[in-house]
């Protein structure tokens, strides 16, 4: 089949490379000049599994009023005079409870591992290299309520083949000797080995220019404005190019993969996917002190932020990213968001990294409610999903391509997942979420 992808960030990537993988003839368009550009540019750079309690949790509803009014609350829900944006909170208080979390958890660590694999599998094979640390994943608090709130998740991943080990403070200062300085205030971590760290942007790249090797072709530059339907089938997607013409692309089958954006192309189409921006900000910077610098990738539970570091040809670099910020489809830096980032990194790991050097980044994260991602075939027959990834799109983008690919190819997907569309093992309220009316 010829397969059009629409978006070339992380998922569209992958989709592409596994789609021709499957003997597809694969187009790519995306308005950016290079693959990864948006959403997948400047990301906290961690292939979490461990990372899967999502941020609809019983213990959320508490925190957003106590963050209410706050410009640097981990997550700020800035209220607008949006219905999207009022139903997507609605929708994700219902995913608060007890067991939709567990259930959440369950879909989130099985797609997770999977895509692990996956993504390891690929490294291997393709010999790429983005950065890459294999070093794990350390959760560490500073608050003894929030270390033993996440006892009971971190064994629910362990129960689902997910090897998050909590440990004591001291343990986690021997694998992270640069938590020495925040010993004091350490309540204790959890640690999963085998997850990992890398330049997202860099792996969407160089994953990119394999497909093009492989006969993959993207069209860069080119904005799409509409996808058209012509009795009940997508007839063709309508671009405009790198010039600005308008053009007509058309392909047996289409793949969303647009990220924030999903949801404004499929509307005229009465698909109502339940997803909203969640700004995420970032901060980079060289390293001045290596003595002081982290080198395990770190989580910091209590104020949403997560830690890498990049060490290549380019130099040895600190990415600290997090936060979320409900704020519609604003990319507007908030400064004191910046700021708050900057000092918590100084308060933890101080002269680590060089601060009169740091290049701030925001980007939208599609999130769901739940926090799973909307993977699989639409109401539209010949249109298939592949977004809503929300912070983890890192962390599953190899999974989501490979399974997308499989889906497309009339191929039943290797992990259990609550997909969408035709076939899917879901429950009914499942069925319903993703694609109503």
């Amino acid at each position: 089949m010829r397969v059009i992808v629409l978006g070339a960030g992380l998922l569209g990537v992958t989709s592409a490379y596994f789609l021709r993988q499957q003997g597809h003839d694969v187009t790519v368009i995306d308005r950016q000049a290079t693959p990864g550009a948006e959403t997948s540019f400047a990301n906290g750079g961690q292939v979490s599994v461990s990372h899967a309690e999502p941020w609809a949790n019983p213990g959320a509803p508490l925190k957003l009023l106590k963050w209410l009014g706050r410009e640097d609350a981990p997550l700020l829900f800035r209220l607008r005079a949006d219905m999207r944006q009022w139903m997507w909170g609605l929708q994700f208080l219902r995913e608060c409870t007890p067991a939709r979390t567990r259930h959440n958890i369950r879909h989130i660590v099985r797609l997770g591992t999977y895509s692990r694999d996956t993504l390891q599998a690929l490294r291997r094979d393709l010999g790429l290299e983005y950065d890459q640390r294999t070093q794990g994943i350390l959760h560490f608090y500073t608050s003894q309520k929030e270390f033993d709130a996440a006892e009971a998740p971190a064994q629910q991943m362990r129960d689902l083949g997910c090897e998050r080990h909590v440990i004591s403070a001291d343990e986690a200062v021997r694998l992270e000797p640069a938590l020495r300085h925040i010993r004091p205030q350490l309540a204790g971590a959890t640690y999963t080995a085998e997850d990992e760290s890398g330049d997202a942007n860099l792996f969407a790249r160089e994953l990119a220019a394999r497909c093009v090797a492989d006969g993959v072709e993207f069209r860069m530059g080119h904005h799409i404005i509409a996808l058209r339907e012509a009795g009940g089938r997508i007839a063709h997607v309508e671009v405009t190019d790198d010039e600005g013409r308008y053009q007509r692309i058309t392909g047996d089958a289409y793949v969303l993969a647009l990220g924030s954006f999903s949801p404004l192309l499929v509307k005229p189409l009465g698909l109502n996917l339940p997803i909203y921006p969640a700004k995420g900000y970032s901060v980079t910077m060289p390293v001045k002190d290596a003595s002081m610098a982290h080198q395990v990738s770190l989580t910091d539970d209590e104020f949403k932020l997560v830690f890498s570091r990049y060490t290549s040809e380019q130099g040895d670099r600190l990415r600290i990213a997090g936060t979320a910020e409900l704020n519609g489809y604003d990319r507007d830096l908030n400064q004191v968001r910046c700021d708050a980032i900057v000092r918590r990194v100084e308060q933890l790991f101080p002269g680590a990294g060089d601060t009169a050097q740091a290049q701030f980044w925001s980007g939208l994260r599609p999130a769901t409610p739940s926090n799973l991602p909307l993977i699989g075939q639409s109401r539209v027959p010949n249109l298939y999903l592949n977004t809503g990834h929300g912070t983890l799109g890192w962390t599953h983008a190899c999974g989501s391509g490979k399974s997308l690919a499989r889906i497309v190819s009339g191929l039943a997907p290797e992990v259990d997942f609550a997909f969408v569309g035709a076939g899917a093992a879901r429950s009914p309220r499942e069925a319903l979420a993703p694609l109503a009316q």
